[in-house]
Parts: structure tokens; sequence; C-alpha cells
């Protein structure tokens, strides 16, 4: 069937044609051997050369000439055309006696023309139409005959010497060099082997929509790696791997830090647990807890609670700071035979410095989590110049409350809303709170302009009036000694538990009979009670046995 009638313009004169002409009426056009338009794609034509189809064997018989290798010298034959055939035009050029009388081609040729737009070199290359984008590649001539699908040609040369052409469906199929080598993409045929090299460029997929597939596997198709050997599985959905920012890969739940939830016992004559609670995203208590030989060869037990103030910068390190500072500070002291109340003091005195210490590290430009200019903005490098100007800011800050039993007293002290609780083995016997906040509900109380009911139900009950910190101008450590007349225990807490348990009474009731026996047990239900609570704030509790006074 011809393909006139596809044609708007005579290809020689550009004279507009109506649909079934043969021939055109101006210049007399043989129309017929115009080959089919293929689809426009002038980058494939202009930036790849096709590679010449391979010479006809020299047994054939005559039949319809093909285009030779640009390669090889003109023939008479290369430039004459065949008997208009669809299967045969689309590899053919319109013949040369009719091209010099006609007037040249325009530069912008409409689009069924653009095949026969010649590239700006010597000899001309062979006419390749662009590629539908579904169809199969077709094997070269050197591997055997085409696939039975396609149609044969008119031509009477035999298929097993000389290959027809291929139908119109497949003229973007790139025809072998002979001089170029293999072709670096061969089309699977009956003699290709199915499993294709390893090529590292990419390759279409047979769909044109997919993306290129890769040599090497698709990293978002790639399962996710495993956690380390041995490191442990998800709390949440029980076995998801874990990733280096502590959120599970499956699920995306956040992981455990290491303070989010901390226990330690000492001989069982001290145990402590912290909880980061249920509302905050981290845990912003410390404590510590050691034993210290005495002089008399007894050993003091020393158990040392502190609570960062949220509002303040970096609360978790000022914490921890003033907790070690502290418990150092005791552990070196009592040994010498310093009197526990005057070790207390100093202890507390001690954890100050160490809070103060870390204003003093983001003034002179220490890199922390605020970065090296310090939470302040100030530039570092200042000294104490820059520490000084950071008192009037936000500093890191905290509470501490610490407890020493030695022989046969206790000692506390405390600067804050941190608390310490005595709770007597025999519950007979009344409870009480050893310490005093420093906070504006217990201010209101002392100077008798509330009772405490109504001071603690005030929103500004819980704001501090004394506290560790750069910011604080004057610390003054409370100490306070008692001697037990029975045995009992001494529960050390931060805000988080006692808000749950204000009232001595309601701290004795939550503490288990066997505390005193089992100390690590016993602060692990008063963490649970605030949990159970609602868990608001961090908490913290330590858990201290008295064994009563010494008998004769």
């Amino acid at each position: 069937m011809s393909k006139t009638h596809q044609l708007s313009a005579c290809p020689g004169c550009s004279e507009p044609l109506e649909p079934g002409d043969r021939f055109c009426g101006a210049c007399g056009y043989d129309l017929s051997a115009v080959p089919e338009p293929p689809v426009d794609q002038p980058t494939v034509a202009l930036t790849v050369p096709p590679p010449p189809p391979p010479p006809p064997p020299p047994q054939a018989p005559p039949a319809p000439p093909v285009v030779r290798a640009p390669q090889e010298s003109p023939a008479p034959q290369a430039s004459r055309t065949a008997p208009a055939s669809p299967t045969s035009s689309a590899h053919q050029v319109p013949p040369a006696p009719h091209v010099p009388p006609v007037p040249p081609v325009p530069r912008e040729a409409p689009a069924s023309q653009a095949h026969a737009t010649s590239l700006p070199s010597q000899t001309p290359p062979a006419p390749q139409g662009p590629p539908p984008p579904q169809a199969p590649p077709v094997p070269p001539a050197s591997q055997g005959p085409p696939p039975p699908a396609q149609p044969p040609s008119q031509a009477p040369a035999p298929a097993p010497v000389h290959p027809p052409a291929p139908a119109p469906t497949q003229p973007h199929t790139p025809v072998p060099d002979p001089t170029a080598g293999p072709s670096p993409h061969p089309a699977p045929g009956p003699t290709s082997d199915p499993t294709p090299a390893a090529d590292p460029r990419p390759t279409r997929r047979s769909d044109p929509q997919d993306d290129y597939e890769l040599a090497a596997p698709d990293p978002r198709l790639a399962p996710p790696p495993d956690g380390a050997a041995g490191a442990p599985g998800c709390v949440a959905c029980q076995g998801g791997p874990v990733a280096a920012d502590g959120r599970c890969r499956d699920c995306g739940h956040q992981q455990p830090r290491e303070r989010d939830h901390m226990e330690s016992e000492v001989e069982a004559a001290v145990a402590a647990v912290s909880d980061r609670g249920l509302r905050h995203h981290r845990n912003e208590d410390a404590y510590a807890v050691s034993t210290a030989p005495l002089p008399e060869g007894s050993a003091a037990v020393i158990a040392v609670v502190c609570d960062g103030v949220s509002s303040a910068t970096r609360p978790d390190d000022a914490s921890a700071a003033a907790a070690r500072a502290a418990d150092a500070s005791l552990r070196a002291s009592l040994p010498r035979g310093t009197d526990p109340r005057q070790a207390m003091h100093d202890a507390i005195v001690a954890a100050a410095g160490a809070v103060d210490g870390l204003a003093d590290e983001a003034a002179a430009g220490t890199p922390g989590p605020d970065g090296p200019d310090g939470p302040d903005g100030h530039v570092g490098a200042r000294g104490h110049e820059g520490a000084d100007r950071h008192r009037h800011r936000n500093a890191p800050a905290c509470t501490i409350v610490g407890a020493v039993v030695a022989r046969d007293i206790l000692v506390v002290g405390w600067v804050g809303d941190s608390r310490a609780y005595w709770v007597p083995d025999d519950r007979s016997a009344p409870a009480a709170r050893l310490t005093e906040d420093d906070s504006w509900a217990a201010q209101m109380v002392a100077a008798g302009l509330m009772d405490e009911a109504q001071a603690y139900a005030d929103e500004r009950a819980h704001a501090i009036t004394g506290w560790l910190g750069a910011d604080a101008y004057e610390v003054e450590p409370h100490t306070a000694v008692f001697r037990p007349d029975r045995p009992g225990v001494v529960v050390v807490c931060t805000d988080g538990l006692w808000n749950y348990a204000e009232a001595a009474g309601d701290m004795a009731r939550v503490l288990p009979a066997d505390a005193a026996e089992r100390p690590l047990h016993s602060a692990r239900v008063l963490v649970g009670h605030a949990l159970d609570g609602g868990g608001h704030d961090n908490v913290t509790v330590a858990v201290v046995p008295f064994a009563g006074p010494r008998t004769g």
C-alpha cells in the first residue's frame, strides 16, 4: 500500500499534494519512491550516524538494491530505488536521475521529510528512521534470518541468501558495521546467549515508563542492613534493627538512651533508680550512690540526687556534674575524719562549682551542645569575663539533695526542691519529711500567707528560689543532722516522685514494707508509682537503709 497519502507537500518542490496523488503535479516527482516518514527524533539522527548495512552476497540474483555502508564507494545501484513497496521503501532514497532538476529542498522540511535530510559529511549516511517506543530489536543479517513475524519482501531474492528488508514497524534497528566490531547491545536471537553479559551502562526496561535498570543493585530496593552483630533489637516491635541515630528502622521508635533508665545498688546498703518519665524527651536527673570508709573502721553510705532545671540550658549536664562532684567530695572528706555535716556542706559547694564550670566552658569557647559560642551568643575566649556576663543569662542549673548515714547519725543537705523523707520500718510510727523546699510555695507557707494546700495548688508553687548554677549569685547549702531512735529507710528523691506522694504519710504508704532488706526493689516500686501516676517529669529516687542506733 502506497504511503503517498501521508505527504502534505512534494519532497522536491514543496508543492501541496492531495490525498492519493502518486506524482507531483508541478515537477512530476515520483511520490511512490518516498520512504515512510519516521518519528521525528533529530537528536538521535544528528548525534549517532547509523551504521551501514552489510554488502549483499555476490551470488545474489538481481534484486532491489539496499543502501551500502557509508565507508564503501557509492555504486551505481546505491542511488537507485526499487519498485515502490511498503516493506522496502523505509530503507530507500529517491532516484538520482530525478534529483538534479529538482529545486533544492528547503531547510525546514515538513516532519514527514525529516529522514531525507543528509548530514553535513562527504559521504551521505544511509537513511534510518528512529525506533518506535516498544519495537523489539531485530537480529543483524549475519546472525541468521529475521523472526517469522516479519513480512517477507516482494523482492525475488531468496531469504536464506539475502534477508528481506525489515518491516515498516522496525526501521529503527541499527545495521551493524562490518568494520566496527560486534554491536554493544546484541539482540537475543536463535544463536545468541539468553544471559546477557554484564554491562555497566544503564539499560532501558521493556516498559518506557520504567526507570533505567542499574548494573549494581538499586539501593532504594535493597533491604535495609541488619544491625551490628549482637546488637539488641527494637524495644517496641521486638526485633527491628536499630539505626545509628537510635531509631528502629522498622517502626521508627526511638530507643532508650543510657540515661533514660538507670539503676544502681551498692552492697545492698543503698540503691537508686532514675527514669526519663513519660513526657520528657530526655532524662535531666542524675544520682550517685557509694560508700566510704570511716576512720573507726565502719562505712558511711552516700546518696546524692540532682534534678536539672528544664528552663535552663544543658540541665542534664548540670545534674550529672553536680552529682559526680558531690559524691567525690564526700568520698574524699569522710575517710579523713571530717564531720559528716561539714562534709555535706563542702560537697554541695563543690557541686555548685562544677555546675558553674559549665558556664565557664561555654564562655571560653569550649564546644558543647550549644556550640562553641555558648548559649548566650557571645564569642568564646573571654575567660571569666564571659562567665560573669553569662551569670545574667540562662546558665546551666540544677537542684541537689544528699544523705549520708554514718554510724548512728543521718545527715542531709539540699539546695532547691528535691527532698528527703524518713520512713521507719515500724509503720505505726510517723514518717517525716527531712527537707524544706527552696520554692515559692514554701516561702508563702513560711511567711504565713498561705497554708500548704493553697500554696502548692498555685501555678507558681514549683518556682524554685534556690539552685546551683552560674546565675545563682549566692548558694546557701542547707544541712541537717538527725539521730533516729529506730531502724528505717531514707528516701532521697526529685519532685518527679514526690509530686505523686507529697506528704510523708503518702510516701510511707507507697514504700514497700521490706525496703530496708530490698532497697533496689523498693526504688523500682517508687519509680513505677510515679509512672503510673502520669510520669509528667523525670523520676529519680535513692533508698538508703538505716540500721538504727547502736546498742551496748
